[in-house]
């Protein structure tokens, strides 16, 4: 079983752990005078809920003080990763005090990996550190190509990334409402399709609001279409594109490092396949109206060794609001400003038309560009 997919334990709450965390949390002088699971009165018709809270009868500062701990158990309404409960406990914790005859929040926290409670003090703004990789950003390899053309190590790259992928997609999981879920938030989230076109310009001269009307109507067939494919649910990236990949060389072997993994670890691998793939259209369509010469190439190499390493022809079933949602990104006039006209009008053009085939046919992009 892949790390992070095994059934975590039931965290168990020790008298010693709540003591300590009543220490950092209240001060030194905090003592712990008791502790309980609170009964779950009948609710009525309502059965479902989120977890079953404790009682804690504390002394700090000298008064005597009364709370209640609770956590969120993972389901599927986007609670099933621990940062998605992290995230609403800590809205609570924000903005519950600020509202008229709440109960006021006492403290923020977090179990390790031991049933340590360890307390987050006065929390602002998270951060992440990671290591630095070597290597330049990918984008300029394409932007290279544009200016003095293909190499040899530019299909080799782009290869690389196709095998790589398969790797990646060959872990499986089964798990159909998280299937649903990625579904769900590549339309309606505020990063995803809906939240994308709600920040093109209003009205948009290029795409007037008809025209993104009639592209979210048919986005939803689509969404009822992926409900047959939740076997499909995959290990993937979320955000492969050229800005999120960094290029190593050494001596006489070129390698790669990912950036910014986007969106959760399990998903549909067309995601993946999409973002990279259309990259290549865009770095074309500065050529002309339609792909050909050396990005062509590129992106026929990814697709081809893709598909040879997985045998997903099935991908091509399910690909089209994958690349609607890319498409999105790569038109996007405040993500991508400097666009001409036409390579904008190509890429909304390229939105609709993939829509419309059942099967998308990737050996023949150009037809999705009249």
């Amino acid at each position: 079983m892949r790390k992070g997919t095994e059934k975590k334990p039931a965290i168990t709450i020790r008298p010693e752990a709540l003591e300590r965390f009543l220490a950092q949390a209240f001060g030194p002088d905090a003592r712990l005078a008791g502790a309980c699971e609170m009964g779950v009165d009948d609710q009525g018709m309502k059965e479902f809920g989120y977890g079953k809270p404790v009682c804690l009868e504390f002394e700090a500062g000298g008064e005597p003080r009364r709370g209640v701990l609770s956590i969120m158990r993972g389901d599927k309404y986007g609670h099933q990763f621990y940062w998605d409960r992290a995230a609403i406990l800590m809205f609570q914790h924000a903005t519950s005090g600020e509202m008229e005859k709440h109960v006021r929040p006492m403290a923020l926290g977090y179990f390790d990996e031991d049933d340590n409670l360890v307390p987050v003090s006065r929390p602002r703004e998270f951060f992440i550190v990671t290591e630095k990789a070597p290597g330049y950003d990918y984008y300029l390899d394409l932007a290279r190509i544009q200016k003095t053309g293909l190499e040899a190590k530019d299909l080799a790259m782009a290869r690389e990334f196709a095998r790589w992928l398969a790797r990646v997609h060959s872990a499986k999981k089964d798990d159909a409402d998280l299937y649903l879920r990625r579904v769900r938030n590549l339309i309606g989230a505020s990063e995803c399709i809906f939240g994308l076109v709600d920040a093109y310009p209003y009205p948009y001269e290029l795409f007037p609001p008809e025209r993104f009307c009639a592209l979210e109507k048919r986005v939803i067939d689509w969404r009822w279409k992926l409900r047959d494919f939740t076997h499909r649910l995959s290990d993937v990236h979320g955000d492969f594109h050229p800005w999120n990949v960094l290029i190593q060389e050494g001596g006489e072997t070129r390698d790669f490092a990912v950036l910014d993994r986007s969106r959760g670890q399990w998903g549909e691998p067309a995601d993946d396949v999409a973002t990279m793939s259309l990259n290549f259209v865009l770095f074309g369509l500065y050529g002309g109206a339609r792909l050909g010469g050396d990005f062509e190439r590129l992106y026929r190499t990814f697709w081809e060794t893709y598909l040879e390493r997985t045998n997903d022809a099935e991908m091509l079933a399910v690909i089209a609001p994958f690349y609607v949602f890319r498409g999105l990104v790569v038109a996007s006039p405040q993500w991508y400003p400097g666009h001409p006209e036409a390579v904008r009008q190509g890429l909304l053009r390229f939105l609709e038309n993939v829509l419309e085939d059942d099967r998308f046919d990737w050996a023949n992009f150009n037809r999705y560009m009249d």
